[in-house]
């Protein structure tokens, strides 16, 4: 019998109730258990078989779970089949090693807008279809809405601390039909509730918005050890280009960021650019953060892209409270966004993401 619902399974506690939830509701589910190689060394295994997918497709290969994986905890509880998925050199290629480019390149990325569209809503969501499942689910918690013309939206979740919209901005709109998110109308409390009136365990504590690849959030450390390349120093200078001191290596700073510098001054000074040409470090105070406007490139629409400006809510990073502001569509696949009030700290290569009302309009990637 074919799966109705295929379940992305982490082993963290909002996947775990996700599949429960979709058990009772569907009967015939089967979970999805992916590794990247850098999960803990326990959830690795050198059991994986050299069964494809597909046989002309080398991204990901697929196989039985092992008996000893710490995923069977999983798959006991809820007593469901598990499939473990093979992702480490997709992920390798098309995740690890965008980040580190992108540091290496002066821009600050998040590697979780671009694991949802290319892993997770990409090659697993292609699995879990191939498998015969009409839809397929994950722990996010955001909702998806069906309005009117057959025009599916991305909404945010009802647990304003815990929606995770903005990491789902670059979703390719054809999938949102064919997704589930159990979580989207539920708070983290709720669902911790839950596992504990069911008696689910879950396997990992790790939360869903950490980087999952980078231990302790050491961003610099990571990026050095994947490239094996020693510390280039360089001028850390004000906006006039008078020096200030030396910097260690560009790829250990970011916008907005004042830890580091180690100038000494009256007031403390802040990240304002990067510039990879001169490998320069450029500083100023707190109030030279401030920008009024921004460029958003690679536009993601889920609705039609508007013929003129639009008033909107834009947020440029996880933890920005989304922002009013103006939308303008430019010729080519970009937009200009003029807030209503400056917001600090926008940082080239983050992901920005435009909202009307508690939908999600349209994603992209800040390019200045």
């Amino acid at each position: 019998m074919k799966p109705k619902v295929a379940v992305a399974i982490s082993g963290g506690i909002d996947s775990l109730i996700t599949a429960s939830i979709l058990k009772e509701k569907y009967k015939n589910i089967v979970g999805l258990h992916f590794i990247t190689g850098y999960e803990p060394a326990s959830f690795q295994t050198s059991e994986l078989t050299d069964v494809l997918i597909e046989k002309n497709n080398p991204i990901v290969s697929i196989s039985d779970l092992p008996v000893t994986h710490p995923i069977t905890h999983i798959k006991n509880q809820l007593d469901i089949p598990i499939r473990l998925l093979d992702c480490r050199h997709y992920f390798q290629k098309t995740v690890v090693d965008y980040f580190v480019q992108r540091y290496r390149n002066g821009l600050t990325p998040n590697p979780c807008m671009i694991c949802n569209p290319l892993i997770k809503f990409g090659v697993i969501f292609d699995i879990a279809r191939q498998t015969g499942a009409s839809y397929f689910a994950t722990g996010h918690y955001a909702r998806i809405i069906k309005k009117k013309d057959n025009l599916y939206l991305l909404q945010k979740g009802s647990d304003a601390l815990k929606d995770q919209s903005y990491f789902l901005a670059l979703l390719p709109k054809e999938v949102l039909p064919f997704v589930r998110f159990p979580l989207g109308t539920m708070t983290k409390q709720q669902v911790l509730e839950m596992a504990e009136l069911k008696k689910l365990t879950p396997v990992s504590k790790k939360e869903s918005q950490d980087v999952c690849f980078i231990q302790d959030n050491d961003y610099a450390t990571f990026i050095t050890n994947q490239d094996k390349i020693s510390t280039s120093h360089g001028p850390i200078t004000d906006l006039t280009g008078h020096q200030l001191g030396i910097h260690n290596g560009l790829h250990k700073f970011t916008i907005g960021q004042r830890r580091g510098i180690n100038c000494p001054a009256g007031e403390p000074y802040y990240v304002l650019r990067i510039d990879i040409k001169q490998n320069r470090l450029i500083v100023g105070s707190k109030k030279d953060l401030y920008k009024s406007s921004l460029t958003i490139k690679n536009i993601n629409w889920f609705i039609p892209k508007p013929e003129s400006h639009l008033n909107v809510f834009v947020k440029i990073r996880y933890r920005h409270e989304a922002a009013e502001a103006t939308l303008v569509p430019q010729k080519n696949n970009s937009v200009m966004i003029h807030f209503k009030k400056p917001q600090m700290a926008i940082t080239p290569g983050q992901g920005a993401v435009c909202y009307v009302n508690n939908e999600v309009i349209a994603g992209g990637w800040i390019e200045k």
